[in-house]
């Protein structure tokens, strides 16, 4: 299975979101370095958003990507 590379702008609501395939990795090695570049590249008060994922194609990357996930449960210890 491959890695992809996204670029997520916020759309009209936190639910909705932008997504840009940029590329397609073999090896996690590449995916991370190319994400590492972008994220230099950008303007600091740029809003934009870049995520490797590692999926089965593209539909399952991009479904994976906008699913609402749960805040995770804080611990007594945690606050």
């Amino acid at each position: 299975m491959p890695y992809y590379l996204y670029k997520m702008n916020e759309g009209v609501s936190s639910m909705i979101k932008n997504l840009e395939c940029l590329d397609e990795f073999e090896s996690f090695q590449e995916a991370k370095k190319q994400a590492r570049a972008k994220r230099q590249e950008q303007d600091p008060d740029d809003k934009v958003i870049y995520k490797v994922i590692f999926a089965a194609n593209q539909l399952a990357a991009e479904e994976m990507l906008t699913e609402k996930r749960e805040e995770p449960i804080l611990r007594e210890w945690e606050k």
